[in-house]
């Protein structure tokens, strides 16, 4: 699907405001809702649209604690990058991961409520998965910026 210049724009006011209504939406935009709405089930079945949830404040939540984990595997072929993938896939932790060019074969963002939480995750998780040849963790400090809407 080719995204129109009136697609970017109900995708940035999605994107600002998911609960925004389809009449607040087709305003914005210069549309009626019922075209608007036909617009947005369009990108929807395309999987531009991919879901709709509400960002939760990390810390608020009780897990202030960002990793950083860079992963090397002992191989690369496809059977060990997808099984290493499965694994990391079920673990609710694990918020961003990322297959990478490089030093390391993956990047992974996890979340924790403190140290001690993540010596446990990587001992009884990640050091348990077969085909891990080196662990690099690094503590965020700080949060400076958190993209969640795409430059559209």
């Amino acid at each position: 699907m080719e995204l129109t210049a009136i697609d970017r724009k109900i995708l940035r006011a999605l994107q600002e405001d998911g609960r925004m209504t389809i009449q607040a939406i087709a305003d914005r935009v210069g549309l009626s809702p019922s075209p608007c709405l036909r617009r947005i089930r369009q990108m929807e079945r395309a999987e531009i649209i991919t879901g709709y949830s509400a960002m939760v404040d990390q810390k608020a939540a009780g897990l202030p604690v960002s990793v950083f984990i860079s992963i090397k595997l002992e191989r690369q072929r496809a059977r060990e990058l997808d099984a290493f993938a499965a694994a990391i896939s079920r673990w609710p932790e694990v918020m961003d991961a990322y297959l990478m060019t490089g030093q390391f074969d993956f990047l992974l963002r996890v979340v924790c409520a403190d140290l001690e939480t993540y010596e446990h995750f990587l001992r009884e998780k990640l050091t348990q998965v077969e085909g891990v040849a080196s662990i690099e963790s690094s503590f965020s400090l700080g949060t400076v910026k958190v993209g969640r809407a795409l430059p559209l």
